[in-house]
């Protein structure tokens, strides 16, 4: 990655249900350490992306208030880092109506997720699928966001912001900046604990397979006792064990120590050490912010505070970037 002089990082996060220890090691530690690094950075959560899928209006208000206050426990600092919810800034819809126009209907019939979600919801193909890279164009380039850290999953989406940015540029004059995908290299890819050969989700089958970041102690010991290893008993990172390289990954993690130290650490012990010694470093890492999290919800005045003051600075950054590019297509100004 280039200097992080006066880069700007934009990531959004997904409200529609509660986080996973997956989406806590691999995207959230993330978010924390760019804040440490000096990034200006600009998190949201995507509330205006969950309506692809339909949602339970009371269900989808609090998802999205858990999540805001869940990440704000995490320890994202406000006066370091812009954090706003995505449908409280409308410029988001308005400058993806105008995107739409500079997008071809081939680029977006090409898109996987697309063609995952229609199998998926194969009763509810609507349009605001089929223009989803749109919206999510437009959440990047109204902050000019130099880099997005996504998944391998993501990296596509992407690549369609930065061609739609290229075109517009082309067509006028340099508007938007043309945004970077970075894969981080820090944070585990979390995978099931039941199926280690897929990645852990809270829409699998089996409970036991996926951690919650609000589970309790007594529910973390019980899941990671439970969790799939292999007959061996032996502590070895290797891709023959998934199961075990799971879990050595979840610890390593959490620990910082390396898969050789984790082997030292636990070589002549069995799964019966190792998987309690898991347990106990997770329980560990989300005791104080559940905690956190707990006092937060609570406290309903600073919780609205926050989402307000960060929707207004998002805004005012948001409104810069549509007044110009409106300009430059031709509208008349509102004086």
């Amino acid at each position: 990655m280039e200097s992080n002089e006066k880069k700007r990082i934009l990531s959004m996060y997904q409200c529609t249900g509660t986080f996973t220890l997956g989406n806590y090691l691999g995207a959230f530690k993330n978010a924390l350490r760019f804040q440490e690094e000096g990034y200006q950075c600009a998190y949201a959560l995507a509330d205006l992306h969950a309506i692809t899928v339909r949602q339970e209006p009371a269900q989808l208000r609090k998802y999205t208030q858990d999540a805001y206050a869940f990440l704000l426990a995490m320890g994202i600092d406000l006066s370091k880092t812009l954090f706003f919810i995505q449908s409280h800034v409308p410029q988001h819809a308005q400058l993806a109506w105008i995107l739409n126009c500079y997008t071809q209907f081939g680029e977006l019939s090409r898109m996987t997720q697309f063609k995952d979600k229609s199998a998926k919801h194969a009763d509810n193909i609507n349009a605001g699928l089929f223009t989803y890279p749109c919206l999510m164009a437009a959440d990047i380039l109204l902050y000019q966001a130099d880099f997005v850290p996504v998944g391998a999953d993501q990296k596509q989406h992407v690549e369609i912001a930065r061609d739609i940015a290229e075109r517009f540029n082309g067509i006028y004059s340099p508007t938007f900046t043309v945004p970077e995908p970075i894969i981080p290299q820090h944070g585990a890819r979390v995978m099931s604990l039941q199926d280690p050969t897929r990645k852990m989700s809270k829409s699998d089958g089996n409970n036991n397979g996926c951690i919650s970041v609000l589970d309790d102690p007594d529910t973390i010991m019980r899941k990671f006792k439970r969790a799939i290893t292999d007959s061996e008993a032996c502590v070895r990172y290797s891709d023959d064990k998934p199961g075990v390289k799971n879990l050595m990954e979840i610890y390593s993690c959490i620990t910082g120590k390396s898969m050789e130290e984790i082997e030292g650490e636990f070589a002549g012990k069995g799964y019966g050490d190792f998987k309690p010694a898991v347990a106990e470093a997770v329980i560990g890492e989300l005791r104080p912010i559940q905690e956190r999290f707990k006092e937060i919800l609570q406290d309903k005045d600073y919780l609205q505070r926050c989402c307000r003051e960060n929707a207004e600075k998002a805004g005012s950054i948001a409104q810069r970037t549509v007044s110009k590019a409106m300009k430059k297509i031709g509208f008349l100004p509102m004086k």
